[in-house]
C-alpha cells in the first residue's frame, strides 16, 4: 500500500472551485491491493475534484479494459469496462468511511486518498457472470460444440424404463379400484 502514494490528493493548496486529477490503471494498482482475478488492466480514471469552502465533492469516472477469463468457456478476453463515482469529503471530529458516498475526514486533514475509491469502483463495474463475446453469439464455434459434447443427454433406455410399469404394480392398482 505504500506505493499509492500518487493516489493521494492535497487539497489545501487548492483554490475553491474544480480540479481535474487523471490516473491511468493498470496491474500494478490492484497487486498493491493483493487482487489477481485481471490477467491484464488498462483503465482510465478521471478524477473531478470540486472544492467548496465547507466540503469537498469528487466524481469518479472510468473507462477501460480488464482481461479476464470467460464463466462458460475458460477463454480469455478484454472486458469493457465503464462506472462512475460520487464522493462527498465532510470535515469532522474523526476519520469515518462507513458510509460509501460520504468521507468524514478529521479537522486538519490536508490531503484526501483515492486509491480505495478506485480499486472499488472498478471490481463493482465487472459484472458478477463473465461471458466471451464469441460464446454469446456463437463465432466461439469449436468451443461451443466442446461445451455441448460434454452436456449431460438424457438416456432414452432409462425413459423407456420409466414408461414401461412393472405388471406387478398393475395388479396392486385393480386391488385399490375393486373395491
Amino acid at each position: 500500500m505504500n506505493n499509492l502514494k500518487e493516489y493521494l490528493i492535497p487539497f489545501v493548496g487548492l483554490k475553491i472551485g474544480k480540479h481535474q486529477f487523471d490516473y491511468q490503471i493498470d496491474n500494478t494498482f490492484f497487486k498493491s491491493f493483493d487482487y489477481d482475478e485481471f490477467n491484464a488492466v488498462s483503465v482510465k480514471v478521471d478524477i473531478v475534484l470540486e472544492k467548496k469552502s465547507t466540503m469537498l465533492e469528487l466524481d469518479f469516472k472510468h473507462k477501460g479494459t480488464v482481461n479476464v477469463p470467460c464463466d462458460v468457456s475458460g477463454e480469455e478476453f478484454d472486458l469493457p469496462i465503464k462506472g462512475k463515482l460520487k464522493l462527498l469529503v465532510k470535515f469532522g471530529d474523526a476519520y469515518n468511511d462507513e458510509n460509501e458516498e460520504l468521507l468524514v475526514l478529521p479537522h486538519g486533514e490536508f490531503q484526501v486518498n483515492v486509491a480505495q475509491y478506485i480499486y472499488e469502483s472498478i471490481i463493482l463495474s465487472v459484472p458478477l457472470r463473465r461471458i466471451h463475446p464469441g460464446v454469446k453469439d456463437g463465432t466461439l464455434t469449436d468451443i461451443i460444440e466442446k461445451l455441448e459434447s460434454l452436456s449431460p443427454k438424457e438416456n432414452k433406455k432409462e425413459e423407456q424404463q420409466n414408461n414401461d410399469i412393472d405388471p406387478r404394480w398393475e395388479n396392486l392398482k385393480k386391488l385399490l379400484t375393486d373395491k
